[in-house]
């Protein structure tokens, strides 16, 4: 590619938009992380003010018995069933390991099998004291507890023909004459990460106030990769309001509230979700949640308050359903639920790239992925060879356009002494010139703009690829991050504390295409022009130094592969002797203006016109 002066303002325009996304994405993380700090200092500040002055053994005691009192005073009818001791039911699938808690009837812990947390083991989510699922049972007049303080008294499992289980935790009250009863089941599937939870009332209408339930689903969401900024960054909650579905950052607000019918709510980390589905719809309710410090190794805590009428009658029922699992486009899709549109494939400003991801990227990496069982890196490698003999055409599109100007130069060269200084004239002459030799000017900054919507839509893929986490590959331990084989032992602004190696290779490449263009190039008479090419691949170096190495892996194989095709297209391909031909023959044939060229050497005349007037008056 030679770096005429609208080359050189094609790539001037690329890398503005390039640095321009990235200082975006840099001002809202900082954004982020100082509403963070605010929050965290707010809460901070309150808590120490509330915070007794001593704290001793001997009040904790007082404050468990206190609770104790109160869960026994409220009890009511199911005075038996809040004093007992919890019963942990642990099964699993080829997919989940699940633990039940007989307290509350609810899920305890859940382990992805094929997934490692930052520990080594098995990655879990739903596993602190935090989480917890329950609503208030009318245990008497004016009396109400929630459902969580229950231990259920029984506890039934069954193996269903399907392969599926089904365990069954009941809980009666103590009331012989009239004996209330509720039961929670749960189901779980083979190979899959959804499990069915199901309540049934006996004497709902004794339980239930107006047959409301009103569900309260907390669930906070655990550091499980090694930069928490960056996951903080890309942690969101979504759902489903009215059949639409929606999302929000959780940096940008803290709360929402569904007037209409909702479906499902759920908290999207960066690689995994965490879903709670009403299966009859829930028919409002609030979600709210807060940051906790980093320190905590948490991203999130959410609550969801939802609520869903049931018939005033004795006997009703209500489903639900809840997910554990990765982000994975394909799984989430199966459910038909929408799940899958929380799936980071281009949002916001950059939805449009998501067609783009959805159609053709997806699926063409997934069939490498198949080639290649057990390595990602060559997966990436195929996926970039593929999407260059994609573009191949405007690659060559692009160095013909170099060609051509680079052929016209000597008689631009010409133009400008002939002109003088004249901007105005030289414009025009030069807008002839192109016409007649039948050169597009823009030709060579057109296809580089063209592969804007390629980087922002690879941005999105690799940042979002659950397939990629943990996926090793030469130096790389990670390919869903950054890889750090050099580490400073202190932070350089702009670049970090590390230095990442496929980061290096990407810029090294960059500037390996620089220098050999510009060698091909005759000496450019404006510095910028000389230097400004060698400017990009050192702010690569910086701007992508934190970015997935799956990113700069593909920068590194795209660079690679147009300096192969630099070589053979400038020296096997194009012929500059045809070039001069050619434009020799198109100034012989007749020409056309477009109403566009019309516009603008009309524009340009009046110009001309104006500006000699005020020379002369000048006189």
């Amino acid at each position: 590619m030679n770096f005429d002066r609208n080359t050189i303002i094609g790539f001037v325009v690329l890398a503005l938009l390039f640095f321009g996304y990235f200082y975006y994405n840099n001002q809202e993380q900082k954004r982020y992380n100082d509403k963070v700090k605010r929050e965290k200092a707010f809460s901070d500040s309150i808590a120490a003010l509330n915070k007794p002055k001593t704290d001793t053994l001997a009040q904790k005691k007082d404050s468990a018995q206190a609770d104790t009192q109160r869960v026994v005073a409220a009890s009511g009818t199911f005075r038996d069933a809040v004093k007992g001791t919890e019963q942990l039911i642990q099964t699993s699938n080829e997919l989940l390991n699940i633990t039940f808690s007989s307290k509350g009837a609810q899920v305890k812990k859940v382990e992805l099998k094929n997934f490692k947390g930052l520990d080594s083991n098995l990655l879990r989510l739903a596993s602190s004291d935090f989480d917890r699922l329950s609503y208030p049972v009318v245990t008497g007049p004016n009396q109400t507890l929630q459902s969580a303080d229950f231990f259920f008294n029984k506890i039934d499992s069954a193996k269903n023909a399907d392969g599926s289980k089904t365990y069954a935790f009941t809980l009666t009250s103590s009331d012989s004459n009239n004996a209330a009863r509720i039961v929670h089941k749960y189901t779980v599937k083979p190979n899959d990460y959804m499990i069915d939870f199901d309540i049934e009332f006996q004497g709902a209408d004794q339980l239930l106030t107006q047959g409301n339930l009103n569900l309260s689903w907390q669930y906070s969401a655990a550091q499980q990769e090694t930069d928490i900024d960056f996951e903080k960054q890309n942690t969101q909650v979504g759902f489903v309001e009215n059949e639409e579905f929606d999302y929000y950052t959780v940096g940008n607000r803290n709360s929402v509230d569904f007037n209409k019918s909702v479906s499902w709510v759920g908290v999207r980390q960066r690689f995994f979700f965490t879903i709670f589905q009403a299966k009859k719809n829930f028919s409002s309710g609030k979600l709210e949640w807060t940051l906790p410090s980093d320190s905590s190794h948490v991203l999130i805590q959410s609550t969801a308050n939802m609520k869903v009428q049931l018939p005033v009658t004795s006997s009703a029922a209500a489903g639900f359903s809840m997910y554990y699992g990765p982000s994975d486009y394909h799984i989430l899709k199966k459910y038909d639920q929408k799940f899958e549109k929380l799936v980071n494939l281009g949002q916001g400003m950059y939805a449009f790239v998501r067609p783009l991801n959805r159609f053709v990227i997806l699926p063409i990496f997934d069939f490498f992925k198949g080639l290649t069982p057990g390595s990602m890196g060559l997966a990436i490698a195929l996926l970039t060879l593929f999407i260059r003999l994609l573009i191949s055409p405007l690659t060559y599109s692009s160095y013909l356009s170099g060609a051509k100007m680079k052929a016209l130069r000597p008689e631009i060269a010409r133009l400008k002494e002939k002109t003088a200084g004249d901007q105005q004239a030289m414009s025009m002459e030069q807008m002839k010139l192109f016409r007649e030799a039948g050169v597009n000017p823009l030709g060579g900054c057109i296809p580089a703009l063209l592969q804007i919507p390629i980087f922002f839509a690879l941005f999105s893929f690799f940042n979002s690829e659950v397939s990629l986490r943990g996926a090793e590959f030469l130096w790389a331990n990670d390919l869903a991050a950054f890889d750090d084989p050099i580490k400073f032992g202190f932070s350089i602004p702009f670049l970090g504390s590390h230095l990442s190696l496929f980061n290096v290779t990407a810029a090294a490449t960059s500037f390996l295409i620089s220098w050999y263009s510009m060698s091909m190039t005759p000496d450019q008479s404006n510095p910028m022009m000389k230097y400004l090419p060698y400017i990009f691949p050192v702010f690569l170096l910086f701007f992508f130094n934190k970015l997935p190495s799956a990113l700069t892996w593909y920068y590194t194989v795209s660079n690679a592969v147009t300096l192969i095709l630099q070589f053979i297209i400038q020296n096997y391909i194009i012929d500059h002797d045809k070039i001069l031909a050619k434009i020799e023959e198109n100034r012989k044939k007749p020409k056309t203006k477009s109403k566009w060229q019309e516009r603008m050497e009309q524009m340009q005349e009046q110009q001309k016109k104006l500006k000699d007037t005020q020379h002369k008056n000048k006189r």
